[in-house]
C-alpha cells in the first residue's frame, strides 16, 4: 500500500490532471484503492472478460482508470483531483509499474514447513 501511496505522489508531480492538497491524502487514497480493489475490481474483471481477452490484458488499465475516478469522487472536499479519464488512465499505469516493480511479494509459510526445512 504504501509503493501505491507513493507512485501516488510521483503521479501528482508528473501528470498535470492529478493532485493532491496534502501527502496524507496520497495515503487515504491507497486505503481507498485498495479496498475498491479488493470489492469492485473483481467484478469489473468479470464484466469485461471480452474486451480484456481481445486486447491481451490492456484493457485491465482501463478498469484500474475507472477504479481511480470512483476513488476520487468517494474522498471528499477536491482533496484529490483527477480531470478526466486520461490523466486517470496515465496514473493507473504509474501504479502498475511501480507496483510490479516495488510491489512485496508475500508468500505465507506454514511454521511446519519451516521446520522441515532446517
Amino acid at each position: 500500500m504504501m509503493v501505491t501511496a507513493l507512485a501516488l505522489i510521483v503521479g501528482d508531480w508528473w501528470i498535470d490532471g492529478v493532485s493532491f492538497s496534502a501527502p496524507w491524502i496520497a495515503i487515504l487514497t491507497a486505503i481507498i484503492l485498495a479496498l475498491l480493489n479488493a470489492f469492485l475490481k473483481p467484478l469489473l474483471i468479470l464484466l469485461t472478460i471480452p474486451a480484456t481477452i481481445l486486447t491481451f490484458g490492456i484493457f485491465l488499465l482501463v478498469i484500474n482508470a475507472v477504479i481511480i475516478l470512483i476513488a476520487k469522487e468517494i474522498i471528499p472536499n477536491n482533496h484529490f483531483v483527477v480531470n478526466g479519464f486520461w490523466p486517470a488512465f496515465w496514473l493507473a499505469l504509474i501504479i502498475s509499474i511501480a507496483n510490479s516493480l516495488f510491489g512485496a511479494r508475500v508468500k505465507v509459510v506454514r511454521k511446519d514447513d519451516l521446520d522441515q526445512e532446517f
